[in-house]
């Protein structure tokens, strides 16, 4: 066991703590809900909403007429802000299969100074945790994939009065874990350490006792990591998140997502309900773009049988650099994020190109999609309205727990539940037509979403004929 060293508290890890994930919830199609009509989108009263309640034997009838009840007296939000207490917390087991210490030479670059385990793989992490630009910048944060293991990194950079460093001492401190959903938990504990790093270079005492600490154990069977949590428990997970991890950790940042982009969210939405390789270009700090990243995938999920988890099943990709184009790591992916402009050249690594708040395609035939529609701005609508009424609700009620995050994503999870539900008894009927009132009941606009549907239609090998005329055509 490795000595721990004399400083006790870095040592406090500063995990959060773990939670107990519900079971996903089977789909049923509901025509009752706040979003119902033909806007769409809005939060249903189906399990999507997450706020149904074990019925007990004997009590299922009585359970659906307090249901019915309930959504009668209460309105948007309110279903949601009374929920029962917090899930009870259950430890996670770590996988925490790496950590180590990148520096910057003046004279080499970036290059990689410690790490345990010593065998372990981490060539390209040197340049993977320290963003192209972070000389600009005194910290930052940073989520990046190392072949099957995700990375979270934190960088810092301290002025030094040094020639042979030219004035700054810059260090990232990572680790590499097989799940993305606990690499937050460790924030706090990075921080603190790669400060430590910037103080005393060279003192690894207390990065060797958290790793035998923390040492994740893969099992021989399949030495794959463990299958990411569908984003479908991310309200559960929202929930139950102590304050300071909502700041950390990627399931807290939707609502600030939807603010930058607005009305924009909508054409993301269609480009990754589409599994399109989403690419966003933002100078460093990069650690708020990872978590937009993370949200984009979050607009793609789905709850039905058959479909369910996050669309595409892939994972994502977080940031990426100028050595992933040499291995094409980027083609394979869904979205990424990076710092690096040269990016934007490479038409054939992605799909739609996200500079600030600009969303472009080289495609052709995807222009159309970067149009907003009247059912676009129906569903942007309802979606803020919705939004306030939660606000007020929870700003004249008592007791009340903050829920706007759970909105956001289940806002989402209905709006693609019920397109796939009405795709899906389409193609089950005899004459397996979609007509104008189908895409009115998906909360899509006939005319301006008909490119939209036949691209969904093409993806996902839907058998459904579509009826719906071109106006542009005689």
């Amino acid at each position: 066991m490795v000595e721990q060293g004399d400083e006790a508290p870095l040592l406090c890890w500063a995990e959060g703590p773990a939670v107990s994930l519900p079971q996903a919830p089977e789909f049923q199609a509901s025509s009752r809900g706040w979003g119902a009509g033909g806007g769409g989108g809005g939060l249903g009263s189906g399990p999507a909403s997450g706020v149904r309640r074990a019925a007990e034997p004997g009590k299922k009838e009585e359970v659906e007429e307090e249901e019915e009840e309930e959504e009668a007296e209460f309105g948007p939000g309110e279903l949601l802000r009374r929920q029962p207490g917090r899930l009870p917390l259950e430890e996670e087991e770590d996988q925490v299969v790496a950590v180590f210490v990148v520096t910057f030479d003046p004279r080499t670059g970036n290059m990689l100074e410690w790490c345990l385990p010593q065998d372990i793989d981490l060539e390209g992490v040197e340049f993977k945790s320290m963003a192209s630009g972070s000389h600009k910048i005194q910290s930052d944060f940073i989520y990046f994939r190392k072949g099957h293991f995700f990375g979270l990194a934190c960088f810092a950079n301290m002025p030094v009065e040094s020639e042979l460093e030219r004035g700054a001492r810059m260090k990232s401190v990572g680790i590499l874990s097989p799940s993305y959903t606990l690499l937050y938990r460790y924030m706090h504990f990075l921080e603190n350490q790669v400060r430590h790093q910037l103080e005393m270079p060279g003192h690894y005492s207390h990065l060797a006792a958290f790793y035998e600490d923390k040492k994740g154990v893969l099992h021989a069977s399949h030495g794959k990591p463990n299958s990411v949590h569908p984003v479908h428990w991310l309200p559960s997970i929202h929930r139950y998140m102590y304050p300071e991890m909502k700041i950390t950790h990627p399931a807290g940042c939707m609502s600030q997502f939807i603010k930058f982009f607005g009305e924009q969210i909508l054409i993301l939405w269609k480009f990754a309900l589409l599994r399109k390789r989403i690419l966003i270009f933002s100078p460093p700090p990069v650690g708020v773009v990872c978590y937009r990243v993370y949200c984009c995938c979050c607009l793609a999920n789905v709850s039905l049988p058959g479909i369910g988890g996050t669309i595409p099943e892939s994972k994502p990709f977080f940031y990426v650099n100028v050595a992933d184009i040499e291995s094409l790591e980027i083609e394979v992916s869904y979205v990424a994020c990076t710092t690096e402009k040269i990016f934007e050249e490479k038409h054939d690594l992605y799909d739609v190109y996200v500079d600030n708040q600009n969303v472009k395609t080289h495609h052709e035939h995807l222009q159309p999609l970067l149009k907003l529609n009247s059912a676009d701005k129906e569903k942007y609508r309802r979606l803020n309205e919705q939004r306030q009424m939660l606000l007020y609700s929870q700003e004249v009620g008592e007791d009340c727990n903050p829920c706007e995050e759970d909105l956001f994503v289940l806002f989402f999870l209905e709006q693609n539940n019920r397109i796939f539900q009405t795709l899906l008894e389409v193609s089950a009927s005899q004459d397996k037509t979609l007509t104008a009132e189908h895409a009115r009941g998906m909360g899509l606009d006939p005319q301006g979403d008909r490119n939209f549907l036949m691209d969904l239609l093409e993806a996902y090998g839907i058998d459904v004929m579509l009826v719906i005329d071109n106006p542009c055509c005689p």
